[in-house]
C-alpha cells in the first residue's frame, strides 16, 4: 500500500491510528511547522534549521530523516537515539535573519509521536520574543511517553508556563505573545539509552480567550492579624491590554485549611462578573473576616478557591493566613536565646530539617514549596538575578519569597543569600570593589572595613541579609584558580584584613545585625583550601580547586586555621567548609573531605574556638561524599554542618534528613542544635520583626560616595614593583601610548564572580576602565589596543595586560590558564617597550610571568582586578595618590618555583612578598646606622604596645632597604626582606627592621 494513501481523508486517518483527534467545524486548518519530509535542514542560526545539544559532547542525540511506511504525514519521520548522561535534546529555530512567526491564530501546537510507553516525561518549549531563536523567552510544558505507537499530542497554549531555571537573555516580557515565535524545542531523557520518533508538527485549533486574557490576585498569601478583614483583589487582564471580547466570570468561596469556618474566619462565597468589554487591568476585590478568640496560636490558612470561566485562572490558590499570635518567640523583649528554645520546642521534625535546607531561587519546582517544605533559605548562585537586574526588582523578588513563609505554621523568615565577594556583584550597577588579593595589596585595615560596609549596605538594601563572604583562605599557590579571592600567602595578613567582618557585620557581639545597612557574613572555606597540591583535585579538569591540602598538624594551624580564630573571635555568624580535602600528616586518616571532618567542624570550629553560629555546606558538596545519599546526608550533619546547600535537592534532602533521625542515625539533639544556631541568627538579624526588604538605602547603590570607597581601594592596591629612572607618576604634558587587551575592559578589570560566576570579557557593568581613567585624569593619551598604530612621536607607553575572568577551578593553571602573557599581550609589550619608555599593568588575579620581557620594561605595576573604578588606578599613575601597594603574594621568577611562600627555606623570587616601590613619599637615607636607630626605636614601641609606631618606623626601613637595593632582588636579599613583613603584620617590631638590616645588607 503507498503511504500516500494513508492521507487520503482525515476520516481515513482517524480509522488507521489510534488516538487521532477530530478536528472542529469552525477551527481554522491546521499550520504545518515541520513535515519532516526534507523541507527544513539539519543546519544552526542564523539559518533555519534542526540541531542537537547536550551538557558534553556525549548528550546530544543523534537525528535522521527516516522513511517509515506507517508515517502518518508524508512518507519520512524524524528518527534518533539517545544516551543522555547531563541534559540533551534537538531544536528546531526559524530563521534570524527572516520575521518572526505569528502562532496566535492557533490554539496550540501538536504532533505525533511515535510512543515507547517508558513513562518518562518529555519537556517541550516554545520560543517567545527576542532577537531570534537563541535569544528569546522560553515556555514549557511537557507529555508523557505512557503508550506505544503513533499517537497524536496536542498541547495547548494555555499550558506552557515560563521557564524558571534558565532563559538565554535573562527572560524579556514574561508574557507568551506568541506573535513572534522562533520555534520549538524537545529535551529526550536522560539517564537511559532509547530512540524516538516524531512526525508533523503543526499547530491547530481557534485561539482561546483564556490565553490571551487571564486571571490573577495581587498575591499568593495574604496575611492578616487576628480578627481583621483580609482583602484579596482579583484582576483581569489581556495580552495587549485589549479588553475582554468575552465575559469572565470567577466563582469563589472559601474552605478551610488549617483554621475553622465559624471559628476563625467568617465564610464567604459569590460571583464576580467581568462583562465582554470590560477593559484589561479591572479588578474586584473580595473580603474575608477573620474572628479574635485570644488564644496564643500558631498561623492559621484559609484558601480560598477560584473557579474561572472565560480566561486563565490563577496559577494557585490564594490563602488568607491569621497570623500567629501570643506566643513566647514572637515577643521581641524576650533575649533571643529564650524566643528560640520557644519556637524549637514547638516545631515538628520537618520544620526542622525545612530549616536546615537552601534551595536556588530558579531551582523551585514552584513557589509554594518554600511553605511546603519549611524551607529555611533561598539563595542566589552566582548569575542568578531577577529581571532587569535592579535593586528594586531584587527586592521585589525576595519580598515574594519571604511572603510564602507567612503561609507556615511559625512564620519563620526565610534568610536569603548571594556571593557578595567583591561589592554587591550579582548587581547590575553595584559599587565593584577590587577583589581581596587587591585588598591586601592595600595593607590597610580600616579601608577593607569600609569596602566591606559598603558592601553590606548595597546587598542588605534590596533585600539580601547574608553575605557568602569574605573568603580567609590563604592562597599558598598562585596557580589556584581563586587565587584572587585571597587576602594573600600570609595568614597574618589574612587577619589583619579581617576588619572587613566588622564592615560587613558591625560588632563582634551581633548586636549591629539588625541594622539596614548590615548583613550576617560567612568565614570560608574552613578549612585549608588555599593549601592544595597541584594535581591533587578530582573533580573534572581541575588542578589545584577542591583538591588535597596534606599538613602537619602544626601548619594546618599556623597556616590555615588562624584566620578562622580570628573570624570567630570577631563574631563571625556563618562558617563554610570547603569542598577540598584535608590529610593531616601522622592523623591516620589520609585524605578526607572537610564536609566529613566531624573533628574539625565540631572538635576544633565548635568546641575548641567557641563558634557560635551556624555552619552552611557549599554548593551540592555533599555530593562529593563517599556512599550513598543517605551516607552523604548522615555523614556531612554529623560532622557539624548546620544547614545544606542543596539548590536543586531541597526535596531529597529534606526527605532523607527526617529518615535518618527517624532511623537513629543522626540523634534529634543534633538536630536541634542545627535549628537553634539557624534560628539564633535570623533572630539576630530581625527577620522575624523585618523580613521584607528595607529599602531606603537603595539610592546609595552605586553612588559617589560608595565608589569613592572602591576608587581608594583600587588606588591603593596598585603594587609598584619596577620605576626605573622615577619614569612614575606621568605627568599631564607627556603624549602617553596606551596599548593592550585590559587597557579598556571592564569585564577583564572586574573579573570573575561579577555578574556571572566566571565573569565575562566586554562591556559588562557600569564603571570607568583604566584608558577611561587615564583621560579622564587629563592626560594626552592615544589608543591602540593591538599596538598597530604608529609609535613615534610618544613620550611614555602604558601597556596595560594580563587575564580575562574566570572563576574556581575553572582558572585553574593547567586547566586551559598559564601565568604567561597571551602572545596578542606580548607582542603589545614587546612593540611599545622596544618604541619609547614604557609602563607595564598586569591587570590580573595573580602574578604573571614576564620571563626574560622585564628588562625591557621601565616599571611595572601589579593592578590585580581593581574593580570598576579605573579611575583609582589613574589616580597612582598621573600621581594624584602615592603608590603605597604591597605584594600579598610572592612574586615567582618561573612555574617552577611554584609554590613558593614567605618564610620557605628556598626563597629566590623575582619579587619577594611584601615588596612595593612608591612615589609622592619622603625616602630615608642612611645606612646601617639609620637602620639600627630604627630597629631600637621599633623595638621600643613593640614594648610599649604602640603599633601606630611600630608600624611606621619598619615602613622607613622597608622604604630605605627598597631604595638601597636598585632592584638587585637576589635570595639573599628576598627571603629577610619578606620575613620582614610577616615580622611586622605580626607584631614584632623590632625583629622586623633586624631583617630589612640582614636584606640591606645582603644588597
Amino acid at each position: 500500500m503507498r503511504r500516500t494513501a494513508l492521507l487520503a481523508s482525515a476520516a481515513l486517518l482517524a480509522g488507521l491510528l489510534p488516538w487521532a483527534t477530530a478536528q472542529a467545524a469552525d477551527d481554522p486548518a491546521p499550520a504545518p511547522v515541520d513535515r519532516f519530509e526534507g523541507e527544513v535542514p539539519f543546519a544552526a542560526q542564523p539559518a533555519e534549521g534542526i540541531f542537537t545539544w547536550g551538557g558534553d559532547t556525549d548528550d546530544p542525540p543523534t537525528l535522521r530523516l527516516a522513511d517509515r511506511a506507517d508515517a502518518p504525514e508524508g512518507g519520512k519521520v524524524l528518527a534518533g537515539s539517545y544516551d543522555i548522561s547531563g541534559y540533551g535534546g534537538f531544536t528546531h529555530d526559524f530563521a534570524a535573519t527572516a520575521p518572526a512567526h505569528d502562532w496566535s491564530a492557533h490554539r496550540g501546537i501538536r504532533f505525533w509521536w511515535d510512543g515507547r510507553n517508558n513513562g518518562r516525561k518529555i519537556p517541550f518549549e516554545i520560543k517567545d520574543g527576542g532577537a531570534n531563536g537563541e535569544a528569546s523567552e522560553l515556555w514549557t510544558t511537557s507529555f508523557t511517553d505512557d503508550f506505544t505507537g503513533w499517537k497524536r499530542i496536542e498541547l495547548p497554549f494555555t499550558d506552557f508556563t515560563y521557564r524558571t531555571d534558565y532563559q538565554p537573555v535573562g527572560g524579556i516580557d514574561h508574557v507568551l505573545g506568541l506573535k513572534e515565535m522562533w520555534g520549538y524545542a524537545l529535551t529526550l531523557p536522560a539517564g537511559t539509552k532509547g530512540d524516538f520518533a516524531l512526525d508533523d508538527v503543526e499547530l491547530y485549533g481557534t485561539p482561546d480567550q483564556a490565553l490571551t486574557a487571564s486571571v490573577t490576585t495581587d498575591a499568593p498569601v495574604h496575611p492578616v492579624k487576628e480578627g481583621a478583614t483580609a482583602k484579596v483583589e482579583v484582576t483581569v487582564a489581556t495580552t495587549g491590554a485589549q479588553p475582554l471580547t468575552a465575559p469572565v466570570t470567577v466563582t469563589y468561596a472559601t474552605a478551610d485549611g488549617t483554621a475553622t469556618s465559624g471559628q476563625d474566619y467568617t465564610p464567604v462565597s459569590g460571583t464576580l462578573t467581568f462583562p465582554a468589554g470590560t477593559a484589561s487591568g479591572a479588578t474586584r476585590t473580595i473580603a474575608v473576616p477573620t474572628r479574635r478568640d485570644r488564644a496564643a496560636e500558631p498561623a492559621e490558612t484559609i484558601p480560598l478557591k477560584l473557579d474561572v470561566t472565560g480566561a486563565k485562572a490563577p496559577a494557585e490558590t490564594p490563602q488568607i493566613v491569621v497570623d500567629a499570635n501570643g506566643l513566647p518567640y514572637l515577643d521581641k523583649r524576650l533575649p533571643i536565646r529564650k524566643r528560640v528554645a520557644d519556637l524549637l520546642g514547638r516545631m515538628s521534625l520537618a520544620e526542622k530539617a525545612g530549616q536546615m535546607t537552601q534551595a536556588e531561587r530558579g531551582a523551585m519546582t514552584r513557589p509554594g514549596d518554600i511553605a511546603a517544605y519549611d524551607l529555611g533559605s533561598l539563595l542566589s548562585g552566582g548569575g542568578s538575578t531577577p529581571t532587569p537586574n535592579t535593586p528594586g526588582a531584587w527586592a521585589k523578588m525576595i519580598d515574594a519569597f519571604q511572603l510564602r513563609t507567612q503561609a507556615t505554621r511559625f512564620q519563620i523568615p526565610l534568610i536569603y543569600g548571594v556571593d557578595a565577594v567583591h561589592g554587591h556583584n550579582n548587581l547590575s550597577g553595584a559599587t565593584v570593589m577590587p577583589h581581596n588579593i587587591g585588598i591586601g595589596a592595600t595593607r590597610d585595615p580600616r579601608l577593607a572595613e569600609r569596602t566591606g560596609a559598603v558592601t553590606a549596605a548595597e546587598v542588605r538594601a534590596t533585600g539580601v541579609p547574608w553575605d557568602f563572604a569574605p573568603c580567609l583562605c590563604v592562597s599558598r599557590d598562585e596557580r589556584w584558580g581563586r587565587a584572587y579571592e585571597s587576602f594573600g600567602e600570609d595568614p597574618a595578613l589574612v587577619d589583619s584584613m579581617e576588619t572587613v567582618i566588622q564592615g560587613l557585620q558591625g560588632r563582634a557581639n551581633g548586636k549591629d545585625l539588625d541594622r539596614a545597612d548590615k548583613v550576617l557574613a560567612t568565614a570560608k572555606h574552613f578549612l585549608g583550601d588555599g593549601g592544595t597540591a597541584y594535581g591533587s583535585s578530582t573533580t573534572g579538569t581541575y588542578t589545584l580547586d577542591q583538591g588535597v591540602t596534606k599538613v602537619t598538624r602544626q601548619q594546618l594551624e599556623d597556616i590555615h586555621l588562624a584566620p578562622f580564630r580570628e573570624a570567630v573571635d570577631r563574631g563571625i555568624g556563618t562558617v563554610m567548609p570547603s569542598y577540598s580535602s584535608l590529610d593531616i600528616v601522622g592523623d591516620g586518616k589520609g585524605a578526607v573531605k572537610m564536609h566529613a571532618r566531624d573533628d574539625m567542624i565540631n572538635g576544633v570550629l565548635k568546641d575548641r574556638l567557641g563558634f557560635d553560629g551556624f555552619v552552611i555546606s557549599d554548593w551540592n558538596a555533599i555530593d562529593q561524599l563517599p556512599g550513598d545519599y543517605a551516607a552523604h546526608v548522615r555523614t556531612s550533619v554529623n560532622a557539624g554542618l548546620d544547614m545544606m546547600m542543596v539548590p536543586y535537592g531541597y526535596k531529597d534532602f529534606t526527605a532523607t534528613l527526617v529518615d535518618e533521625v527517624k532511623a537513629g542515625r543522626i540523634s534529634e539533639a543534633r538536630v536541634d542544635d542545627a535549628v537553634s544556631r539557624i534560628l539564633t541568627e535570623k533572630f539576630q538579624l530581625g527577620l522575624f520583626e523585618h523580613p521584607y526588604a528595607d529599602t531606603r538605602g537603595a539610592a546609595a547603590i552605586g553612588s559617589a560616595a560608595h565608589r569613592a570607597v572602591a576608587r581608594q581601594a583600587a588606588a591603593e592596591s596598585q603594587v609598584l614593583l619596577k620605576n626605573t629612572g622615577g619614569l612614575l607618576p606621568l605627568k599631564k604634558r607627556q603624549k602617553v601610548y596606551v596599548a593592550g587587551s585590559n587597557a579598556d575592559d571592564i569585564g577583564n578589570q572586574t573579573g570573575g564572580w561579577t555578574l556571572t560566576w566566571q565573569g565575562a570579557s566586554g562591556d559588562t557593568v557600569p564603571g570607568t576602565t583604566i584608558l577611561q581613567g587615564l583621560r579622564r585624569a587629563g592626560g594626552d593619551v592615544t589608543y591602540s589596543k593591538d599596538a598597530s598604530a604608529p609609535a613615534g612621536g610618544y613620550d611614555v607607553g602604558v601597556v596595560v595586560v594580563g587575564e580575562t575572568p574566570y572563576a574556581e577551578g575553572v582558572g585553574d593553571v593547567g586547566n586551559g590558564h598559564s601565568l604567561s602573557l597571551s602572545a596578542a599581550d606580548q607582542a603589545a609589550v614587546d612593540k611599545v617597550c622596544a618604541a619609547m619608555k614604557c609602563v607595564v599593568l598586569t591587570v590580573s588575579g595573580r602574578p604573571q610571568l614576564l620571563g626574560d620581557r622585564l628588562g625591557e620594561i621601565d616599571a611595572l605595576v601589579a593592578s590585580w582586578l581593581p574593580g570598576t573604578e579605573g579611575d583609582g588606578v589613574a589616580d597612582v599613575l598621573y600621581g594624584r595618590r602615592p603608590f603605597t601597594g604591597q605584594l600579598p603574594v610572592t612574586w615567582p621568577k618561573s612555574q617552577a618555583q611554584l609554590p613558593i611562600n614567605v618564610g620557605d627555606t628556598a626563597y629566590d623570587p623575582q619579587f619577594p612578598y611584601g615588596w612595593g616601590l612608591t612615589t609622592l613619599t619622603h625616602v630615608p637615607r642612611g645606612g646601617t646606622a639609620a637602620l639600627r636607630d630604627l630597629g631600637a626605636r621599633a623595638a621600643a614601641a613593640e614594648r610599649h604596645g604602640d603599633d601606630r609606631t611600630g608600624r611606621a618606623l619598619v615602613t622607613k626601613a622597608r622604604l630605605l632597604v627598597q631604595r638601597h637595593t636598585g632592584g638587585r632582588l637576589t635570595a639573599a636579599v628576598a627571603k629577610p626582606f619578606a620575613d620582614a613583613d610577616h615580622l611586622l603584620l605580626t607584631g614584632r617590631y623590632g625583629k622586623a627592621v633586624q631583617k630589612l638590616t640582614d636584606a640591606y645588607r645582603a644588597a
